[in-house]
């Protein structure tokens, strides 16, 4: 037996190692990451951590708990799994609460029915979390619709599969912080709406900083316009128009919705949207992950003491009024990069105006938790997209 010794020790430390770094990794389901790399391994954590969840079960294999060290790591790995599991188990309660409350908030409605591609019966399939969600595939046009300062800027476009013509448009608005980013960011769910008679438009836009505001906001406008000046072509009810947008782009779908004129837009989503951009310069996120008063002056021409009167143009908070669309805002309760503050302060001021809204807080998620189209974020967040179109385009 005691030649058997020198081996084990350096495999018990091999072994507590591993459990050491898997639970500083899944730590990440519950605390803010510190830096920009960590923040995009948190994503991971958090929305595919289900994945992963039996790997640190390894550790209890036999021969790993006869030293203090492989008991220690087999703890260590018993506490990662549950952590990274944590995050599925937290969004369960989301999802069963769901239903009625997009109902209580925007009504009844049926969501749109097309052979072959039904709706999803329930916010969270547990199956779909390692089959996918199944969508047939759908034709993909690429074309320009503006072209500024010499710039020309593109639009993909996701058409519907037997759609009963014309059908409803939704508008989709990417992130990146308004100086990156482009429109072939998160094609899921285009797909997925497209499949159930969408016409789902993806648009590019000008960036920051050598197109600072309100050279953003213009091009989402001129999208807008196309899609009408072109709707016989495309088959479309230019007015059952939907904006969708994710980050700085939901920025843009929030602030185009709410200042066009009453009836354009039905209903606007915002994925982790800046609403007050104000209050996003005075409480900055964490350095580290973001240089959120940069991208801010980039975007707006410098700080709120020099283009107060820009930052509140491109504020939405600012906006909101009687005439204000139906809103969808969807957050993840732990994001580094946007404060959910920023979704609960508007979510606050629809209800002071009596508009029709609702916050999706996902209190595990973070920045960019869509990302992973199948995962809880990805599931819940299309469960009521899907819903919220079908009751805004009725």
């Amino acid at each position: 037996m005691d030649r058997n010794r020198p081996g084990r020790a350096p495999n018990s430390r091999l072994r507590l190692a591993a459990g050491g770094l898997g639970l500083a990794v899944s730590l990440l389901a519950f605390f803010p990451a510190p830096t920009t790399l960590l923040w995009m391994v948190a994503i991971g954590v958090t929305e595919w951590g289900y994945l992963f969840a039996p790997l640190p079960l390894f550790l209890f294999l036999p021969g790993g708990r006869a030293s203090l060290a492989g008991r220690i790591a087999a703890l260590l790995g018993l506490l990662t799994t549950l952590l990274l599991i944590s995050p599925l188990l937290r969004a369960f309660p989301v999802a069963a609460s769901l239903p009625s409350r997009l109902t209580a908030a925007f009504g009844e409605a049926a969501p749109r029915f097309v052979v072959g591609a039904a709706p999803r019966p329930a916010p969270l399939n547990p199956l779909d979390l390692f089959r996918g969600i199944a969508s047939p595939e759908v034709r993909e046009v690429q074309r320009s619709y503006k072209t500024v300062a010499g710039q020309t800027l593109g639009i993909d476009l996701y058409l519907p599969r037997l759609s009963q013509a014309p059908a409803p448009v939704v508008l989709i608005v990417h992130g990146g912080g308004w100086r990156s980013g482009d429109r072939s960011e998160l094609p899921q769910l285009n797909r997925y709406l497209a499949a159930r008679g969408y016409l789902v438009a993806s648009i590019d836009y000008r960036l920051a900083p050598r197109a600072p505001f309100p050279a953003a906001y213009d091009d989402v406008k001129g999208a807008i316009a196309y899609l009408k000046a072109n709707a016989g072509e495309l088959g479309v009810d230019p007015e059952r128009l939907v904006l969708l947008g994710r980050s700085a782009g939901g920025e843009l779908a929030l602030l185009v919705a709410y200042t066009a004129e009453p009836g354009m837009v039905r209903g606007v989503v915002a994925f982790y949207a800046p609403a007050d951009l104000q209050y996003s310069y005075a409480h900055p996120g964490n350095r580290w992950v973001i240089d959120s008063r940069g991208l801010l002056e980039g975007y707006l021409g410098g700080p709120p003491v020099r283009r107060p009167t820009a930052y509140d143009a491109a504020s939405p908070i600012r906006f909101v009024g009687p005439p204000t669309p139906p809103t969808l805002l969807i957050h993840g309760g732990r994001d580094e990069l946007v404060s959910p503050v920023q979704s609960e302060r508007l979510a606050a001021r629809l209800e002071e105006v009596g508009r029709p809204a609702l916050l999706l807080s996902l209190p595990w998620a973070t920045h960019a938790c869509d990302a992973h189209f199948n995962g809880p974020c990805g599931q819940i967040s299309a469960y009521a997209i899907e819903r919220f179109l079908a009751a805004v385009t009725k």
